[in-house]
């Protein structure tokens, strides 16, 4: 009878070690062994040759639970990619600086409906294109109704970016991107003698309105945006490494633009972002980051407004900003609207992803993605450089993020 006793004993043991031993490992909610499926779809992109290597951090519940680099910075020199290297983050850069506006409406400087030829007179009396296919010497319409300061916001003032490949949108572009001017106000001067693509408020155009954001941020500051966002968001968040310029000390740091060629090779680019000596403070690219300073913002945001006990923006701002206020204007992506500076998930299953309802979002043009999930108080970063952009890699981040969950 002892000896069954000790028997069914060592087996009871040994039963609960073997389960022990199969239990997933849980941090902050997350199965951290199912990252690895994360992993391993980072590894296979490199191994198609489709990017040098990649950051990628997952934060949930206010831990990060997950932070690591694969691949290289540089696939001429070998040099490998690590947590704290710099990215080029293109239009990234616009949510940084919809907040910084934001802040400013929160002190009074501005209504969102006011029009901006409130305080930018050349908007006043702009022109609309009949047709985007149009010549230079066309007929245009007047406007309707003025630009507000919501629709620069949200890309439905009518503005164009100029990335599109038509007539109307190249002639912007050719004159816009001038690698001559020393100023953000040279840059929206351009902007004012080119007709809008569309009525204000009738269309979603992925805009450089964000750049007419820095020109107001400035005229109502006093400050260059480049001062502006060190002293009321970098400085105060501990963003230390992000930037217009990027100081010598860092600049080993920094992931070079690569491209992949029509022989399937990834090679470095021939044109790299600049990175020094930049004075065109912009609202539409710009800035360099680390991913680990980006989640910082993204975690202030998350939060409502504020990070460790520092209030940024008021939570219903926050509210205001990452709800849809485009209606269904917003094409891009199925289920999805457009906030005040970023994208904003309305319908989760209609996105085609395990997305919130209210999961708002961006990415750069290099291959940069984020998201934020406030139901799940979930937080995603996937970084790389790779000039061939692609939603794909946001929605994969998505798919092999959210199925880490645990809780």
């Amino acid at each position: 009878m002892k000896f069954t006793k000790h028997l069914l004993l060592l087996f009871s043991l040994l039963f609960i070690g073997e389960i022990s031993a199969q239990a997933p490992k849980i941090v902050a909610g997350i199965n951290v062994d199912r990252v690895k499926r994360l992993e391993k779809f980072v590894q296979s992109e490199m191994d198609k040759g489709n990017i040098p290597g990649a950051v990628t951090m997952i934060i949930h519940n206010g831990q990060v639970v997950h932070q690591g680099a694969l691949g290289y910075k540089n696939v001429a020199t070998k040099a490998p990619m690590t947590t704290d290297d710099l990215f080029y983050i293109q239009s990234m850069t616009k949510p940084i600086i919809s907040t910084a506006f934001m802040m400013l409406y929160e002190e009074g400087y501005f209504k969102l409906s006011d029009p901006v030829s409130k305080y930018l007179p050349e908007f006043k009396n702009l022109r609309v294109a009949r047709s985007i296919y149009d010549d230079a010497n066309a007929p245009t319409d007047s406007l309707k109704s003025e630009i507000t300061m919501t629709q620069l916001l949200s890309h439905s003032s009518g503005i164009t970016h100029g990335l599109n490949q038509n007539p109307v949108e190249i002639r912007l572009r050719n004159s816009y991107f001038n690698p001559g001017f020393k100023t953000i106000q040279e840059r929206v001067a351009v902007m004012t003698k080119f007709p809008l693509l569309a009525q204000p408020g009738t269309e979603w155009n992925y805009s450089a309105g964000p750049d007419v954001l820095c020109v107001l941020i400035e005229k109502f500051t006093g400050m260059s945006v480049n001062e502006f966002l060190k002293s009321r968001i970098f400085d105060p968040l501990e963003m230390k490494h992000t930037g217009y310029n990027v100081p010598k000390e860092e600049q080993a740091k920094i992931v070079a633009l690569h491209t992949k060629g029509k022989n399937g090779t990834i090679s470095v680019a021939a044109n790299q972002p600049p990175f020094e000596n930049v004075t065109v403070w912009s609202g539409v690219n710009g800035l360099f980051s680390t991913a680990a300073d980006y989640a910082t913002f993204c975690q202030m945001m998350l939060a409502g407004g504020t990070y460790k006990g520092k209030q940024y923006l008021s939570r219903k701002t926050v509210e205001l900003m990452t709800a849809n206020h485009t209606g269904d204007l917003f094409q891009l992506s199925p289920g999805t609207g457009w906030g005040l500076g970023f994208a904003v998930v309305k319908d989760g299953p209609a996105s085609q992803t395990s997305a919130s309802k209210g999961l708002f979002y961006w990415a750069g043009a290099n291959n940069t993605h984020f998201f934020i999930d406030p139901k799940e108080k979930l937080i995603a970063l996937f970084m790389t450089q790779e000039s061939n952009f692609t939603w794909e890699y946001h929605n994969s981040l998505r798919q092999m993020v959210y199925q880490t969950l645990a809780d």
